[in-house]
């Protein structure tokens, strides 16, 4: 026999809850118990989450109003959290747009798929294909609004921001993660960049290789994005998942292509001598 879900009364909800936010999704991400109540890490998850949505809430007003309303593809989508709340607390009220959550899990694909058909969510799809092969999916559209991707694992990144600039992304909203790949570049020659800059005793250390390269990385992505015609901003985001991973990049498409922006992330490439191994991972078009 099925479980009947509580009735809660919306006057007893807590503070934090918005009015309008769908009781029965908060409930399925666990924020809020069957009864209603909040925890003490529930309402700390939350808060991350708005924090995060008022930087998104903000791009997406800003975008020029369209027949079909706007477009958001998040990479990396995992049990597609953010996705869900922001649909419920955007595009619900909105009335149009549409929510791509991309994400190399079938099984949290399909368990998405079902909660958003539970939900009444319609204007939610879902991928099951990896950041770099969404550029190549026919079920995404050939330009996307937004393009967010948190925690996307070391390259999965780099992919976001190439699916980005092939969607004509209006903004990007980046969180990276485990940039592991440039601290194996950095590895790969150290003696001999020892003997040849000083500069490579910031990355002499294995724990000083893996932070110069989380640190490099980030800045080689915003310089790329510079080049590509976007302004970055670059801040904290405070608490996120409890993560040490609290970079967030901002980028907003101005079609104003820096040119000295390329020309140094091929500079500090040279400088830091992983051109050979990095140089294709930034193309400067």
């Amino acid at each position: 026999m099925k479980k009947k879900t509580p009735h809660v009364d919306s006057q007893a909800l807590p503070p934090e809850v918005r009015p309008g936010q769908s009781i029965e999704l908060l409930k399925e991400l666990h924020i809020l118990t069957r009864d209603g109540k909040l925890n003490q890490d529930s309402r700390r998850k939350l808060k991350q989450v708005y924090h995060l949505f008022q930087f998104i809430d903000k791009l997406l007003k800003e975008l020029p109003a369209s027949d079909t309303g706007p477009t958001l593809a998040d990479h990396g989508a995992g049990k597609s959290y953010l996705g869900f709340i922001i649909y419920d607390l955007f595009f619900k009220a909105l009335g149009q747009g549409t929510i791509y959550g991309i994400e190399t899990r079938s099984e949290l694909v399909e368990s998405s798929r079902q909660l958003a058909d539970r939900l009444g969510f319609e204007r939610m799809r879902f991928l099951n294909v990896s950041v770099a092969e969404s550029t190549q999916s026919t079920e995404l559209p050939e330009q996307i609004d937004v393009v967010t991707a948190l925690h996307a694992c070391d390259t999965a990144t780099d992919d976001a921001i190439a699916f980005g600039l092939q969607k004509k992304a209006k903004f990007m909203v980046l969180v990276p993660c485990c940039q592991a790949e440039l601290a194996r570049a950095l590895n790969q020659n150290k003696a001999l960049n020892l003997q040849r800059t000083p500069l490579a005793e910031l990355w002499r250390h294995p724990l000083h290789t893996r932070e110069v390269g989380s640190q490099l990385t980030n800045v080689l992505r915003c310089l790329y994005l510079e080049s590509q015609g976007y302004t970055v901003t670059v801040t904290e985001l405070v608490g996120w998942e409890h993560s040490m991973k609290n970079e967030l990049i901002l980028a907003k498409f101005t079609g104003q292509k820096k040119r000295a922006s390329g020309e140094r992330l091929q500079a500090l490439l040279k400088e830091f001598g992983v051109g050979d191994w990095m140089g294709g991972r930034y193309p400067l078009i």
